[in-house]
């Protein structure tokens, strides 16, 4: 993030400035080592935030863009930067949610209405339900330069597709409103989230972008919450929290299959029909068939198999037979195979037409 604020500040004529030494702070928090995350991270011991001040930033005669990194540690977590004209600060910006992940995230500020060539301090803080931490107190020093114009993105969570036993696709809309925006997706199984989903880049554009990733490890006929968040040098934004449910079963079994009754039965031809559900593997179907009520002596190797993938359920399964007898009584019944067994389904009948 620190790059978009140089390019930021170049191209309007700003300087990247070095802040002064930190002025003595009770509650610094030494840790100043961070990882952005580049995959979802299972969480560990919850715990206060971890929060690390960044000394660089841009100045206009009434705004400063300034930034840091917060590691939430497991709870939902806000930040905001506090500042003053003096060490005693007095003034906050407004808070902004940076979720409940594992993962260290940038945390830009943007403050406003500053007065010009005037000295001014200030600090990261954030705050979790286990406690408030402020880092390390610094300052920078207002000029003669016009302001920066721009916004903060726009985020838009949008309903999850592709939901399966063990993935799903989180999908949102994003607006970069004209300034470098990264995005990245929240999940867990509570509201409280946790998971963190590798950090994005949206573009810089003027108009809204449809985004997905790609969630996987999850559980089984599970609930899970989700949002997607995104953050320019203007600010960090939330969207809105929504949820899904993955697919069963809890553990990956042979296939489930149903024998239904056969339909379009004419004299020499009939559509054989079933359900089946592949229980969390790939899976294959046919249909076995034969004058034999006890299907011992089959017409030749039943239909044509056909394949589904695992997260397909109450799958419709349909083949049509032909060459038929007419005036003639049938057998027949599903048959379902997947890595775990085959399964046969109960045997069904129906009589040609003359």
């Amino acid at each position: 993030m620190g790059l978009v604020i140089v390019a930021l500040a170049m191209g309007l004529g700003y300087v990247l400035l070095k802040g002064n030494n930190p002025v003595p702070s009770e509650q610094e928090n030494p840790e100043s080592t961070s990882t952005e995350p580049t995959s979802a991270e299972v969480a560990s011991v919850p715990g206060a935030p971890v929060v690390t001040a960044n000394t660089s930033f841009a100045t206009s005669s009434s705004t400063t863009m300034v930034t840091g990194k917060v590691k939430p540690n497991g709870a939902s977590t806000i930040y905001w930067f506090d500042y003053g004209e003096t060490s005693a600060l007095g003034k906050q910006t407004g808070a902004q949610s940076i979720g409940s992940g594992f993962s260290t995230l940038e945390t830009p500020g943007f403050i406003t209405g500053l007065r010009a060539n005037t000295l001014y301090y200030f600090r990261l803080s954030a705050r979790n339900s286990f406690g408030t931490v402020s880092g390390a107190t610094y300052t920078f020093q207002t000029n003669n330069n016009p302001p920066p114009q721009g916004i903060a993105p726009t985020t838009k969570t949008i309903s999850a597709t592709a939901i399966s036993r063990t993935t799903a696709n989180l999908n949102g809309q994003i607006d970069p409103n004209g300034s470098e925006t990264t995005y990245w997706f929240e999940y867990g199984k509570e509201n409280d989230l946790g998971y963190v989903t590798a950090l994005q880049s949206a573009g810089s554009g003027d108009t809204t972008t449809s985004v997905s990733i790609s969630a996987s490890g999850l559980e089984p006929l599970t609930k899970y919450y989700f949002r997607l968040n995104a953050q320019n040098q203007y600010g960090t934004i939330n969207g809105s929290i929504m949820n899904f449910t993955t697919q069963g079963p809890s553990a990956t079994t042979q296939p489930t299959v149903t024998t239904n009754s056969a339909t379009n039965i004419n004299s020499t031809s009939a559509t054989l029909n079933g359900r089946i559900s592949p229980n969390g593997v790939d899976a294959t179907f046919w249909f076995e068939y034969s004058e034999d009520s006890l299907l011992g002596s089959l017409i030749g190797s039943g239909t044509p198999h056909q394949t589904i993938g695992s997260g397909a359920s109450n799958f419709s399964a349909k083949a049509g037979i032909s060459n038929l007898n007419k005036d003639t009584k049938y057998y027949y019944r599903l048959v379902g195979n997947n890595q775990y067994g085959t399964v046969y389904g109960k045997i069904d009948s129906f009589r040609t037409k003359n």
